[in-house]
């Protein structure tokens, strides 16, 4: 098996593929807000035993969810012109 190929035996690159990566953004961000919602049901036992942090953590991914949703989005029209 060879490593390295002369431009000339190459194949083809293939076409890429069409993928809409916002469902899977918009499914991601569903499950952060679920762990939100339920982290916000016991947000008591978690200030007790020092576990706030978690809290941050879910809402620092909503906000990178919204992030790069709306970065999907402002990418999708700027493809599309």
């Amino acid at each position: 098996m060879r490593i390295w190929l002369k431009d000339s035996e190459r194949r083809p690159d293939p076409e890429p593929v069409e993928t809409d990566d916002r469902k899977a953004m918009l499914v991601g961000i569903a499950l952060w807000v679920v762990s939100l919602a339920v982290l916000l049901l016991f947000i008591e036992p978690l200030n007790a035993a020092g576990n706030l942090w978690w809290l941050w953590t879910a809402v620092a991914g909503l906000a990178l969810g919204l992030i790069g949703l709306i970065y999907t989005h402002v990418r999708r029209g700027k493809r599309s012109r």
